[in-house]
Order: structure tokens, then C-alpha cells, then sequence
């Protein structure tokens, strides 16, 4: 007997179809559910002893800068410039790490 469903019945291949859809809407909302946390986790970094200070949120964008004054010397500039230098590239690891941390749970059981 001819079956239409391609021979795999037409029934189970809409069900596929069906469980398909539901985990990838699953995912889109693990995703969007992570990138709303992302977004909304301030992280902090410093250097030079504390003397700058970097707030990054989790999707990476620097939301304050904080110096100092005792770090600023007219003479040595450079020396400052490496240290904010080191504290923006400190918040941007930590930013990564979490990113790290929530999304390959989307992916979780896959």
C-alpha cells in the first residue's frame, strides 16, 4: 500500500517538524534571555592598585571610567595610559567570561 507520507508516515515527519520548531524557539529564548542578562551585569575592573577603575556590562560597554587624581602625573603620562590601558583590557576579559558562562548552556542539550 502506497503511504504519502514519503515512507516515513506523514504524521511522524510533522512531528519532527513540530519538535524542531519548539527547540528552536526554546533557544531564541535562552538566547534573548541571556543577552538581557548580559547587558543588565555591571562588571568591575582596576588597576594600579585601585587608582583606575572600569565598569563594563556584559555585552562590553564601558559604562564608567574612574582615575584618581593621585594617578594623574603631568610627568608620566604613559604610565597612566598603561594603566587604563590594563584596567579596559581586565573588564573586557571579565565580560568575556561571563558571556562564556551563559551561553553554552543554550546549546546545553544539544
Amino acid at each position: 500500500m502506497y503511504n504519502k507520507g514519503f515512507g516515513m508516515g506523514g504524521g511522524n515527519m510533522q512531528n519532527l517538524m513540530r519538535q524542531a520548531q519548539k527547540m528552536q524557539e526554546e533557544m531564541m529564548k535562552q538566547q534573548k534571555e541571556a543577552e538581557e542578562k548580559l547587558a543588565n551585569t555591571v562588571l568591575t575592573a582596576s588597576s594600579g592598585g585601585g587608582m583606575v577603575t572600569v565598569e563594563i556590562t556584559g555585552d562590553k560597554k564601558i559604562t564608567a571610567v574612574k582615575i584618581k587624581p593621585e594617578a594623574v602625573d603631568p610627568d608620566d603620562v604613559e604610565m597612566l595610559e598603561d594603566m587604563v590601558q590594563a584596567c579596559v583590557n581586565e573588564a573586557i576579559t571579565k565580560a568575556n567570561e561571563l558571556e562564556k558562562e551563559l551561553k553554552p548552556n543554550i546549546l546545553g542539550g544539544m
